[in-house]
């Protein structure tokens, strides 16, 4: 696990660019992914956006899901960074126009990022915010969707950008709660969750059945769902 801390503390106009792309979000593709997924209901609240007229520098972004990351303290600094998750219909939908992953089928991103970051942009953790929720306890899982669907089930968490990207400084974070729920959905997810169980004598590893991860879990049983997994 890498211990430096980046040099960077947010990406230069973040505020702005969030700002500018969750005007573009109702109405737009995005939203209809975000929605299918069962997190409409959160997606004002995590500022969520869609790349329609793109910013100078940001053409490659064109048509993606634009998902910023909060600060806790909001103000002019309240977005450290945006990142940007392709929802291209021949990626995310099959041939009779449902989603892929309504039936369980993985997307087809070929030839581009499923995600892209912005240039220099080092990995960061995702909803800080949730960190100063009063709270016994914490979620831990990959991913920016699976983060958002424990929001729905009033569980505070948050999400590292994927295996391999946990950076040292992240942990203390974590030390103050009763219990820290670390999700994995597979096996090198189950790796990463162990590792860094080891560093935490209040984490919890918790397997998910059948390689489902917290989102599919959510659309596919509700939020109580995601609570009975972690034993809620």
């Amino acid at each position: 696990m890498a211990s430096l801390k980046p040099k960077n503390s947010h990406i230069a106009d973040s505020v702005a660019i969030a700002k500018r792309y969750h005007q573009s979000y109702q109405g737009s593709p995005a939203e209809a992914y975000v929605t299918a997924r069962g997190l409409g209901a959160v997606a004002s609240r995590f500022g969520m956006g869609y790349v329609d007229s793109a910013l100078p520098g940001h053409e490659r972004y064109t048509g993606y899901l634009a998902i910023p990351y909060l600060r806790p303290a909001g103000g002019e600094d309240g977005v450290a960074t945006v990142r940007f998750r392709c929802v291209a219909d021949q990626c995310v939908k099959a041939p009779d126009g449902s989603y892929l992953f309504q039936a369980g089928q993985k997307e087809q991103h070929t030839g581009h990022g499923k995600f892209m970051t912005l240039p220099g942009d080092p990995p960061r953790l995702y909803n800080t915010p949730a960190l100063i929720e009063p709270s016994p306890l914490l979620v831990v899982v990959e991913g920016e969707f699976d983060t958002q669907s424990w929001a729905l089930a009033d569980i505070p968490a948050v999400g590292a950008p994927g295996t391999g990207t946990w950076r040292d400084y992240w942990t203390p974070a974590l030390l103050g709660y009763e219990v820290v729920y670390l999700i994995a959905e597979d096996e090198p997810g189950l790796v990463f969750m162990d590792q860094l169980a080891a560093d935490i004598p209040n984490g919890k590893v918790i397997k998910m059945a059948d390689h489902q991860d917290s989102n599919a879990l959510l659309c596919n049983s509700g939020p109580e769902a995601l609570k009975k997994r972690i034993g809620l």
